[in-house]
C-alpha cells in the first residue's frame, strides 16, 4: 500500500477521495491549503457555497481528518496564490478571459502539493476532482470521468505528464449522487455540505472590483462600437467582458448583440449579431501536452460549460497549434483555456490566443486610435 497526501478543500469530494483511499488500505495524510483568501462566514445554511478554501472550510477539512484518523496539516499557500489572482486581474485587463482554476492546479495542486508531499515521504497525491487516470498503451493516461455533468478533466490539462503515474482520482467512476451516499454511510461531516460555486477569490463575482483593487483606476469607461466602427454606447470598463457575452451591456437595440472582440488598446467592445461572432477554427498558445503521438482529428473544448466539438489540428510550432472546427463554434474568447481530445482521453491544451480569424479586425482598431 503506498502512502498518499490528499489535497483536502473542506468539502465534501476530496472528503470522499480521502476516505475511498483509506478505506483501500493506502496511508492517507490530509492537506488543506491556505490561499489567505478571506471570506464572510456565511449566517446561514445556503443551497451552494461561493467559495472554497475560507476558515470554515479548514475546520471541515480537520473534522474530516479527525473522523477518518488521518494526520492532517494546513499550509500556507498565500503568496503562492497571490501570482494566480495577479495573474487572472492582469488577463483581464489585457480583454481576455483567463481560467484561474487550470493554473491553480497547474501551480499549486499538482506542483507545489507534490513538493509537500515529497517531504513528507508519500509515494502519490490525490484529490477529489471528477476525471480518471487510466493505464494506456504508453505508459498512463488522463480521461473524463464517468459522470458527465461533473466531469473536470478540463482543469486538469496543465499537469505534468509524469505526475500521472502518482495521481490518485477516487471519484472519477462515481456520479456526485453516488458521492454524497457514500459520505452520508461514512458519516463524515460534510455529506451535505453545498458544492462550491465560484471563484474562491471572487465570492461575489465581481471582477471589475476584483481588478480595480489590484490595479487602482486601470479600468476605465470607453466606447462600445458596432461592426462599422459607430460608437453605440459607453462600457464601464473591459474586466469581467468577455466575447460572447450579450448581456449586461447597457445597449439596447432592436436586435441582439453579442460582444465579437475587446480591444484593450483602445479600451473599446466591439458588437455584432450571433452570425458575425461564430468562428471556424482558433490558434492555442502556451501547449502542454499528456501525450508524444497527437491525432490529425480531435474533440476541442474550450469552455468548461460547452460540449467539446470535432475539430483538425494543424501545428504552428512546438507550443502553438490551429484547429479548424467541423462547424463554426460561437463564444471562443482569447484567453480562455483550451482542451483537446481523443474521446475520453485529454491530450493537451493551451489558452486561446488572440490571433483568430477576423470578424473587424485592424479596421476597427485603427478607426478608434485615429478618431
Amino acid at each position: 500500500m503506498a502512502r498518499i497526501v490528499v489535497a483536502m478543500s473542506g468539502g465534501v469530494d476530496s472528503a470522499v477521495a480521502a476516505w475511498r483511499l483509506r478505506s483501500a488500505g493506502h496511508e492517507v495524510i490530509g492537506l488543506f491549503m491556505r490561499t489567505g483568501v478571506t471570506a464572510p462566514e456565511p449566517q446561514a445554511p445556503a443551497a451552494s457555497k461561493q467559495g472554497c478554501c475560507s476558515a470554515q472550510d479548514s475546520r471541515d477539512a480537520r473534522r474530516v481528518a479527525d473522523v477518518l484518523d488521518i494526520p492532517f496539516y494546513a499550509l500556507d499557500f498565500a503568496a503562492e496564490f497571490e501570482r494566480i489572482i495577479d495573474h487572472f486581474a492582469a488577463e483581464h485587463l489585457r480583454g481576455r478571459t483567463p481560467n484561474a482554476c487550470v493554473l491553480c492546479n497547474a501551480w499549486l495542486k499538482f506542483g507545489k502539493l507534490w513538493t509537500c508531499a515529497r517531504a513528507l515521504g508519500a509515494d502519490g497525491i490525490a484529490t477529489g476532482h471528477y476525471a480518471q487516470v487510466r493505464s494506456g498503451p504508453g505508459g498512463p493516461e488522463l480521461h473524463r470521468a464517468v459522470d458527465s455533468a461533473k466531469d473536470q478533466s478540463y482543469f486538469l490539462f496543465g499537469i505534468q505528464q509524469e505526475m500521472l503515474a502518482r495521481l490518485h482520482l477516487p471519484l472519477g467512476s462515481l456520479t456526485k449522487p453516488e458521492v454524497r451516499q457514500l459520505a452520508a454511510a461514512a458519516g463524515l461531516p460534510v455529506a451535505h455540505k453545498p458544492d462550491s460555486v465560484s471563484l474562491c477569490f471572487l465570492p461575489d463575482g465581481d471582477v471589475a472590483g476584483l481588478v480595480e483593487r489590484r490595479r487602482p483606476g486601470a479600468a476605465t469607461p470607453g466606447p462600445i462600437l458596432d461592426r462599422a466602427g459607430v460608437q453605440v454606447g459607453t462600457h464601464s470598463g473591459l474586466p469581467g467582458v468577455t466575447v460572447g457575452q450579450r448581456k449586461g451591456l447597457g445597449v439596447a437595440g432592436p436586435a441582439r448583440r453579442f460582444v465579437l472582440e475587446l480591444l484593450p488598446q483602445q479600451n473599446a467592445i466591439v458588437l455584432g449579431t450571433r452570425a458575425e461572432a461564430l468562428v471556424p477554427d482558433l490558434i492555442a498558445e502556451g501547449c502542454h501536452w499528456l501525450t508524444n503521438e497527437l491525432p490529425a482529428e480531435v474533440l476541442t473544448k474550450f469552455s468548461y460549460r460547452e460540449a467539446a466539438v470535432p475539430g483538425r489540428l494543424g501545428f504552428r510550432d512546438a507550443g502553438t497549434v490551429r484547429v479548424r472546427f467541423e462547424s463554426p463554434q460561437f463564444g471562443v474568447a482569447p484567453g480562455q483555456a483550451v482542451v483537446f481530445y481523443a474521446g475520453s482521453r485529454v491530450l493537451g491544451g493551451g489558452w486561446i490566443g488572440k490571433e483568430q480569424p477576423a470578424r473587424l479586425g485592424a479596421r476597427v482598431g485603427a478607426d478608434v486610435a485615429s478618431g
